[in-house]
């Protein structure tokens, strides 16, 4: 097979990078540290590999040779589709290995945040547990509260699962159309119920965002939507953080009645120091870390090497993103 010239773009586990320098030639040059290197390697690269980098038109243009990009991730708006598909350049992504790890951490922030977790482990680190807590510190049960869950993919299916099967939550969720669960998801048949988006704001106690980034999702999460949400709820986000427009949020911690919020997303990561989300009492803000275990980034990156040297030897990778119909 003719080697073919690789650039990584981002970090890969040593064995993932050692399967890809065995087939071809790979040069590592992370962008964001690596700028020159990165731009002498681009017009040689017949394959693109790595994440959380804007993959853009212009970046496209100075790639003659490119035949894939494989992202060491789910979600695609990083890339420029449209540009990718009138070039027929094939886009893989890494879905299904990540599922159970960002549910995981979806119902940690839902859990936190309730409970104040945070909170009150930072009473104890700052030496202010002199007593016993009064009401003022008292958190919210979790357990029989109604989820809405926006969005309801392979993620959403798996933190249904975790409210229904383990917290005994009824379940709404809100889709572009309703899941057949009795073939999909049997276990959730009869928990979870198809609901149109002011009913599930209006009755949902946790509202979580899942949702995938696009123009009719961008900003989509305004001040008329948390007006609408249940008085008391809480709002947690693991999906996309521009989907939220933030001053709304803060609006309605501050002077609506919305309880709390729970993020691992932001319209602008790392947050900025400046960003009153970093400190504000009520919420509980993640580093997007919603795949970030060892076991399932080492599984992205595995699927995403084989994804790339399927690509670049001419055969259908094991995931491909479908460009033409985004």
């Amino acid at each position: 097979m003719t080697r073919k010239n690789i650039l990584v773009f981002r970090e890969l586990p040593d064995d993932q990078l050692a399967r890809l320098q065995a087939a071809h030639e790979v040069t590592v040059a992370d962008p964001r540290s690596q700028r020159a290197a990165f731009d002498a390697a681009l017009p040689l690269a017949h394959g693109l590999i790595g994440s959380s980098f804007p993959v853009d038109e212009a970046l496209l243009a100075r790639a003659p040779r490119l035949e894939v990009v494989s992202s060491v991730s789910v979600g695609v708006d990083n890339y420029a589709l449209a540009a990718l598909h009138a070039r027929g350049i094939l886009l893989c992504h890494t879905p299904g290995v990540l599922d159970e790890t960002v549910a995981d951490t979806v119902f940690a922030l839902l859990m936190a945040t309730s409970r104040r977790v945070v909170e009150l482990s930072n009473l104890v680190r700052d030496g202010a547990w002199t007593k016993n807590i009064g009401e003022d510190l008292f958190g919210f049960d979790v357990h029989g509260k109604t989820l809405g869950l926006l969005g309801f993919g392979r993620i959403g299916q798996a933190i249904a699962r975790r409210a229904a099967l383990g917290f005994g939550m009824p379940v709404l969720y809100h889709a572009r159309r309703p899941v057949d669960l009795a073939s999909q998801a049997p276990e959730l048949h009869g928990r979870a119920v198809h609901t149109p988006l002011a009913e599930l704001l209006a009755g949902a106690d946790f509202v979580v965002a899942m949702l995938p980034l696009s123009d009719s999702t961008r900003g989509m999460i305004d001040a008329s939507f948390f007006a609408a949400m249940k008085p008391g709820a809480v709002f947690i986000n693991g999906g996309r953080g521009a989907t939220v427009q933030e001053d709304a949020l803060l609006a309605a911690l501050d002077h609506g009645t919305l309880r709390a919020a729970g993020l691992d997303v932001f319209a602008t990561e790392p947050l900025p120091a400046a960003s009153p989300l970093r400190t504000h009492p009520r919420v509980t803000p993640l580093p997007h870390i919603g795949s970030a275990t060892h076991e399932t980034r080492h599984a992205m990156a595995e699927l995403a090497t084989t994804n790339l040297l399927q690509a670049l030897a001419g055969e259908r990778p094991a995931a491909v993103f479908d460009t033409a119909s985004a």
